[in-house]
């Protein structure tokens, strides 16, 4: 079932529609809660890159889940690949950014992003547990 727009509807136990068939929705979920909450202070991961920690490629699954639960998550800390806030959010995340001490820097737009070689973050994972994909 699909919420009409390419997702699973809210409750379903599908995976999202470009996650992986064989997790529910609700386990991924789960898993990029997990990984968000993780995040060190000070430091980011890319929506690409939280993807890939939880064994997938939807970068797009992982903004569906912010969007949905982010306000109840370090969200500030989950980044465009290139280093940006979500849309919408710059001044808040730039808030958290500074007052965490995250490695900023200016973009070629004249609006500030995360110097994403400096405060990049990748979360543990036991042998056998890393993800095929790779990090934006």
């Amino acid at each position: 079932m699909t919420d009409g727009v390419g997702g699973p509807r809210p409750g379903s136990s599908e995976a999202p529609a470009d996650g992986p068939a064989e997790v529910p929705a609700d386990d991924f979920v789960s898993r990029v809660v997990a990984v968000v909450e993780s995040v060190p202070e000070g430091r980011v991961m890319s929506y690409g890159s939280v993807a890939a920690a939880v064994g997938s490629r939807s970068s797009r699954g992982v903004g569906k889940v912010m969007a949905h639960t982010g306000s109840e998550l370090p969200w500030w800390r989950v980044v465009k690949a290139s280093g940006h806030a979500p849309e919408g959010h710059g001044q808040r995340a730039l808030e958290h950014w500074r007052a965490e001490g995250t490695p900023l820097r200016w973009s070629r737009s004249g609006t500030v992003r995360v110097d994403l070689e400096r405060a990049s973050w990748w979360p543990d994972v036991s042998p056998g547990d890393e993800p095929d994909g790779t990090s934006d």
